[in-house]
């Protein structure tokens, strides 16, 4: 009733990430992604300082099954069976929310803020070390 594949809409924050489906570059977001219905979808955000996104789409059996099956009958049913017009790419909507992997700092009121991180960038270079205070 609605064809083999499904458009899903992929955003991130911050928008301009590279988003990449089945391995295979479907654009920057913002972007509408054309994926097939009959099967799952990897779906990667990537975006030059920035942690990946990764997920996995399912499907889900579509409402328009049953009607498939008062106008179709058992042909369109195995029609949309075989081809994936039974399903649903679930989510019909990706919102990646990317977090930065480079640590910053600032300087406020003669106190100094580091902000930590999970990755560290191999670029950087170490100037200095924390150490704990010694108990009198």
């Amino acid at each position: 009733m609605h064809g083999t594949s499904q458009q899903v809409g992929i955003n991130s924050q911050p928008a301009g990430a590279t988003v990449v489906v089945d391995s295979q570059t479907a654009g920057t977001t913002p972007v509408a992604a054309k994926l097939a219905r009959k099967r799952s979808h990897r779906i990667t955000v990537t975006m030059p300082g920035y942690q990946q996104f990764e997920m996995v789409t399912t499907r889900k059996t579509s409402g328009w099954v049953w009607g498939n099956i008062v106008f179709g009958g058992l042909i369109g049913l195995i029609v949309d069976a075989s081809t994936g017009g039974l399903y649903d790419v679930r989510p019909e909507q990706v919102n990646a929310q990317l977090a930065r992997t480079g640590a910053s700092g600032e300087m406020r009121d003669g106190m100094i803020y580091v902000f930590l991180v999970r990755e560290v960038d191999p670029s950087w270079v170490k100037i200095g070390q924390l150490k704990p205070i010694e108990e009198r």
